[in-house]
Protein backbone atom coordinates (compact mmCIF):
# COMPACT_ATOMS: atom_id res chain seq x y z
CA UNK A 1 0.00 0.00 0.00
CA UNK A 2 0.63 3.73 -0.72
CA UNK A 3 2.23 5.87 2.67
CA UNK A 4 -0.28 8.73 2.53
CA UNK A 5 1.63 10.82 5.42
CA UNK A 6 3.64 13.45 4.67
CA UNK A 7 7.13 13.51 3.77
CA UNK A 8 9.62 16.15 5.42
CA UNK A 9 10.61 18.38 3.44
CA UNK A 10 7.30 18.39 1.20
CA UNK A 11 4.69 21.74 1.14
CA UNK A 12 7.62 23.78 2.18
CA UNK A 13 9.18 26.47 0.08
CA UNK A 14 13.21 26.24 -0.76
CA UNK A 15 14.69 29.40 -1.70
CA UNK A 16 16.15 29.98 -5.35
CA UNK A 17 19.09 29.08 -6.13
CA UNK A 18 21.45 32.48 -5.40
CA UNK A 19 18.75 34.33 -3.24
CA UNK A 20 18.75 33.65 0.48
CA UNK A 21 16.11 32.35 2.79
CA UNK A 22 13.79 35.32 4.06
CA UNK A 23 13.71 35.53 8.23
CA UNK A 24 10.15 37.16 7.99
CA UNK A 25 7.21 34.56 8.12
CA UNK A 26 5.52 33.83 4.82
CA UNK A 27 2.22 36.45 4.72
CA UNK A 28 -0.71 34.64 5.34
CA UNK A 29 -4.65 36.18 4.93
CA UNK A 30 -3.77 37.61 8.05
CA UNK A 31 -1.85 40.20 6.25
CA UNK A 32 -5.27 41.99 4.96
CA UNK A 33 -5.61 43.08 8.61
CA UNK A 34 -2.32 45.38 8.02
CA UNK A 35 -3.98 46.09 4.57
CA UNK A 36 -7.13 47.54 5.82
CA UNK A 37 -5.16 49.37 9.35
CA UNK A 38 -3.36 50.86 6.48
CA UNK A 39 -6.78 51.99 4.31
CA UNK A 40 -8.58 52.98 7.63
CA UNK A 41 -5.36 55.02 8.77
CA UNK A 42 -5.36 57.36 5.77
CA UNK A 43 -9.66 57.37 5.94
CA UNK A 44 -9.45 58.32 9.87
CA UNK A 45 -6.69 60.83 8.31
CA UNK A 46 -9.27 62.40 5.62
CA UNK A 47 -11.53 62.51 8.21
CA UNK A 48 -9.93 64.40 10.81
CA UNK A 49 -9.07 67.18 8.11
CA UNK A 50 -12.83 67.69 6.89
CA UNK A 51 -13.49 67.75 10.88
CA UNK A 52 -11.07 70.46 10.72
CA UNK A 53 -12.39 72.59 8.13
CA UNK A 54 -15.81 72.50 9.31
CA UNK A 55 -13.97 73.90 12.03
CA UNK A 56 -12.65 76.30 10.71
CA UNK A 57 -15.45 77.43 8.55
CA UNK A 58 -18.83 76.50 10.24
CA UNK A 59 -17.83 76.40 14.00
CA UNK A 60 -22.08 76.88 14.82
CA UNK A 61 -22.04 73.15 13.38
CA UNK A 62 -20.98 71.71 16.78
CA UNK A 63 -23.24 70.88 19.17
CA UNK A 64 -21.89 72.98 22.36
CA UNK A 65 -19.92 76.08 22.04
CA UNK A 66 -15.90 75.96 22.55
CA UNK A 67 -15.87 76.48 26.44
CA UNK A 68 -17.96 73.15 26.54
CA UNK A 69 -15.09 71.09 24.99
CA UNK A 70 -12.52 69.02 27.29
CA UNK A 71 -9.74 71.05 26.06
CA UNK A 72 -10.05 75.11 26.23
CA UNK A 73 -9.14 76.09 22.87
CA UNK A 74 -11.36 77.51 20.14
CA UNK A 75 -12.98 75.97 17.27
CA UNK A 76 -10.42 77.86 14.90
CA UNK A 77 -7.42 76.61 16.64
CA UNK A 78 -9.06 73.22 16.97
CA UNK A 79 -9.82 73.17 13.43
CA UNK A 80 -5.96 73.49 12.55
CA UNK A 81 -5.02 70.66 15.10
CA UNK A 82 -7.36 68.65 13.64
CA UNK A 83 -5.97 69.28 10.10
CA UNK A 84 -2.73 68.79 11.07
CA UNK A 85 -3.44 65.26 12.91
CA UNK A 86 -5.05 64.50 10.29
CA UNK A 87 -2.35 64.66 7.68
CA UNK A 88 0.39 63.03 10.33
CA UNK A 89 -2.50 60.36 10.54
CA UNK A 90 -2.94 59.97 7.05
CA UNK A 91 0.72 60.04 5.97
CA UNK A 92 1.21 57.13 8.80
CA UNK A 93 -0.91 55.34 6.43
CA UNK A 94 0.58 55.62 3.31
CA UNK A 95 4.02 54.12 5.55
CA UNK A 96 2.23 51.43 7.13
CA UNK A 97 1.65 49.87 3.71
CA UNK A 98 5.81 49.42 4.11
CA UNK A 99 4.98 47.09 6.37
CA UNK A 100 8.47 48.56 8.36
CA UNK A 101 8.60 48.13 11.92
CA UNK A 102 9.42 51.71 12.38
CA UNK A 103 6.02 52.85 10.47
CA UNK A 104 3.72 50.05 12.43
CA UNK A 105 5.29 51.19 15.94
CA UNK A 106 4.51 55.35 14.93
CA UNK A 107 0.92 53.64 13.75
CA UNK A 108 0.36 52.50 17.41
CA UNK A 109 1.12 55.82 18.53
CA UNK A 110 -0.43 58.08 16.17
CA UNK A 111 -3.30 56.13 16.24
CA UNK A 112 -3.33 56.60 20.57
CA UNK A 113 -2.94 60.38 19.83
CA UNK A 114 -5.72 60.11 17.34
CA UNK A 115 -7.88 58.24 20.30
CA UNK A 116 -7.04 61.11 22.97
CA UNK A 117 -7.83 64.15 20.55
CA UNK A 118 -11.50 62.45 19.47
CA UNK A 119 -11.79 61.76 23.34
CA UNK A 120 -11.63 65.66 23.72
CA UNK A 121 -13.69 66.25 21.25
CA UNK A 122 -16.54 63.93 22.05
CA UNK A 123 -18.62 66.92 23.93
CA UNK A 124 -18.96 68.46 20.43
CA UNK A 125 -20.15 65.73 18.49
CA UNK A 126 -20.37 62.70 20.23
CA UNK A 127 -21.29 59.96 17.54
CA UNK A 128 -18.20 61.05 14.95
CA UNK A 129 -15.48 60.98 18.28
CA UNK A 130 -17.29 57.64 19.08
CA UNK A 131 -16.54 56.10 15.72
CA UNK A 132 -13.45 57.36 14.91
CA UNK A 133 -12.16 56.03 17.92
CA UNK A 134 -12.99 52.57 17.32
CA UNK A 135 -11.79 53.04 13.82
CA UNK A 136 -8.24 53.71 15.63
CA UNK A 137 -8.95 50.65 18.02
CA UNK A 138 -9.09 48.39 14.88
CA UNK A 139 -6.21 50.33 13.53
CA UNK A 140 -3.62 49.65 16.65
CA UNK A 141 -5.30 45.98 16.18
CA UNK A 142 -4.25 45.18 12.83
CA UNK A 143 -0.88 47.15 13.22
CA UNK A 144 -0.15 45.10 16.74
CA UNK A 145 -0.58 41.63 15.84
CA UNK A 146 0.03 40.89 11.88
CA UNK A 147 2.08 43.73 10.57
CA UNK A 148 5.58 41.53 10.95
CA UNK A 149 3.60 39.66 7.48
CA UNK A 150 3.70 42.66 5.64
CA UNK A 151 7.19 43.05 4.65
CA UNK A 152 7.17 39.82 2.98
CA UNK A 153 4.30 41.01 0.53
Amino acid sequence: MTDTGSSPGVGTRVPAPGRPSRSTPEPTGWVGWVVFGAVMMVTVGLLHVLEGFVALFKDSYYLVRDSGLVVTVDYTGWGWIQIIAGLVVAGTGVALFTGKTWARVVAVGVALLSILVNFSFMNAYPLWSALLIVFDAIIIYAATVHGREMQSV
